[in-house]
């Protein structure tokens, strides 16, 4: 009786510790898979960025990259403005990430005026500026005293300076190079009355002036064709060398992975050729 009563004691305390390590299993197990969520989720997780862009074609470029950022985690939102001054503001005072709308020269110009310290990460592209025919519709028939309607900001008015005396219509003086403002031009001599037009809004002055000349991503926005222009920056010219197009962020996060996946995207044979294909010449892409 004592030995039937011993076995079934020690029955119980076996099939006791069974189920205690069982249970402790089933926790570890648990902790297992949690743990195992967990790092699926930290590596999957997706970063934001936001960029600031004018909508053409700086606003389309990204939008074509969005799903190849996000194959790499990076969700990227694009923030439109309608003006050149906005942008840097924006990114300056931390409400972007980086912004994409200008050239080099615009950035260090911008910098000084505003106490910025905003930076290239790297070029994407060239707009060749253009000289467009409003009341006048040649260079060789220029009237005296006709009006040509220029960019306001100094980078941008310099540049088409130069692109007016590449076709012979004024000599500006050298040393100004492209810091040239219209009081830097020697020979006039068709008496041209140079007006000062904000950017975005030249092609609009079109048929109140004679010519215009006009940054490549206005002219794309305003439907203008550049095979219909009268002339057109070359190549080789020192504004196709000065004047390529940048992706700006703050000084400090220069090396941010999220950022210099985006600018290496931007550089990649997929979005030249968006850009060769979407802009028939009035957007370049740079090596």
């Amino acid at each position: 009786m004592k030995k039937r009563v011993l076995a079934l004691l020690l029955g119980t305390v076996l099939t006791a510790g069974g189920f205690v390590g069982c249970s402790s299993s089933t926790e570890q197990t648990t902790e297992d898979a949690q743990t195992s969520q967990a790092q699926s989720s930290t590596e999957t997780e997706t970063v934001t960025i936001k960029v600031g862009a004018v909508p053409t074609p700086h606003a389309e470029i990204l939008e074509s990259v969005k799903d190849t950022l996000a194959a790499e985690g990076i969700s990227l939102e694009v923030v439109e403005f309608s003006d050149y001054i906005q942008p840097n503001i924006a990114l300056a005072s931390g409400e972007l990430d980086a912004n994409f709308f200008q050239h080099e020269p615009y950035l260090i110009n911008s910098n000084e005026e505003n106490g910025t310290d905003l930076v290239s990460i790297g070029t994407v592209h060239y707009e060749p500026m253009c000289i467009y025919g409003g009341k006048t519709t040649s260079l060789t028939d220029v009237p005296e005293g006709a009006k040509v309607a220029v960019p306001n900001d100094p980078t941008n008015e310099a540049r088409a300076l130069l692109l007016l005396e590449a076709n012979g219509l004024l000599t500006i003086n050298a040393d100004a190079g492209i810091n040239a403002t219209k009081l830097d031009i020697l020979e006039n001599p068709h008496n041209l009355e140079i007006v000062e037009v904000e950017a975005a809004q030249v092609p609009r002055s079109l048929q109140d002036v004679d010519l215009a000349v006009v940054n490549g991503n206005y002219a794309v926005g305003a439907g203008f064709n550049i095979s219909d222009a009268l002339a057109k920056e070359a190549s080789d010219s020192v504004s196709a060398q000065t004047y390529a197009n940048v992706v700006a962020v703050r000084a400090e996060d220069t090396q941010r992975p999220e950022l210099q996946k985006l600018i290496e995207v931007l550089k990649s044979d997929a979005v030249k050729s968006f850009i060769e294909q979407n802009y028939q010449g009035a957007v370049e892409p740079v090596a």
